[in-house]
């Protein structure tokens, strides 16, 4: 009993509580704290959720010839598919800079378009977004180029817009002569 007086005697000299109403607000604080820390990701599962959503970062594919509309498939909403975005009709993987050019990010309304006009005018309108840089000033001209000196240097070309992709003729085997299987084609 010596150690309880003792303790007793020392709480209320250093605290100037009673040992009841020191240890209520020491019981208090650490339920608070438990609440308190419950509401936050403990630090291993927040490791593993990063690296869950962590984007793994690959060797950019060329796309070759890309019709706009086959473009858009690449806006960062697939994370197995490249994040591309187009200057001028050519298209570079912007997947490293996915932060910004991924989804929710700020240029994010960029990614799988051709973005000429909107660099251009520096606007992030829906309308602008497209390649048709007809009409734009001179100034404007030159801030698009400064855009593509940026792209090609800090991403990689893997493609560029085609209007419409055309299909190669089918080999027959002989010259000039076509199979029944090429005719029923033709006729679909």
């Amino acid at each position: 009993m010596a150690v309880w007086d003792l303790l007793k005697e020392s709480i209320s000299q250093y605290t100037g509580l009673s040992p009841a109403a020191f240890f209520t607000i020491l019981a208090l604080m650490f339920v608070t704290y438990k609440v308190v820390s419950g509401m936050f990701v403990a630090a291993n599962d927040y490791t593993a959720v990063k690296r869950e959503k962590e984007f793994v970062l690959r060797e950019p594919v060329q796309m070759g010839d890309v019709t706009e509309v086959e473009l858009r498939a690449y806006d960062g909403a697939d994370p197995n598919k490249p994040l591309l975005m187009a200057i001028k009709g050519q298209i570079y993987d912007v997947s490293r800079s996915r932060m910004f050019y991924g989804p929710g990010g700020p240029y994010a309304i960029f990614a799988g378009r051709d973005a000429s006009r909107a660099l251009a005018l520096m606007s992030f309108d829906p309308k602008d977004l497209t390649g048709n840089i007809e009409g734009l000033s001179a100034s404007e001209l030159e801030a698009l180029q400064d855009w593509e000196y940026k792209f090609m240097e800090k991403y990689v070309k893997v493609g560029q817009i085609v209007e419409e992709k055309t299909i190669e003729p089918k080999e027959t085997g002989v010259e000039g002569q076509s199979t029944k299987h090429d005719e029923d084609e033709s006729t679909m």
